[in-house]
């Protein structure tokens, strides 16, 4: 038996704070990279990303082997990043 380390998509939820004018510059702020992550606050699992993936199609064989087992592939390997 093999030890395999997978990195996995996930998404998260992080709070942040930021001094703005309003809620829109405040989420203009935000998402240009401003702001301090809320004080004693840690990110939330929220689930697994199963819109990205690795690529199906760089990855056939592996692919193949999943569907094999069930495992629903379309255009890529949902959620997983890396297996090595």
């Amino acid at each position: 038996m093999t030890t395999y380390e997978i990195e996995r998509y996930e998404i998260h939820v992080q709070k942040y704070m930021v001094d703005a004018d309003s809620e829109a510059e405040a989420i203009r702020l935000i998402l240009a990279g401003s702001g301090d992550i809320a004080d004693n606050e840690f990110s939330e699992m929220i689930e697994f990303c199963e819109s990205m993936g690795m690529p199906a199609g760089e990855n056939v064989e592996l692919a193949e082997q999943l569907r094999k087992l069930g495992v629903a592939v379309g255009d890529f390997i949902p959620s997983i990043r890396s297996v090595e």
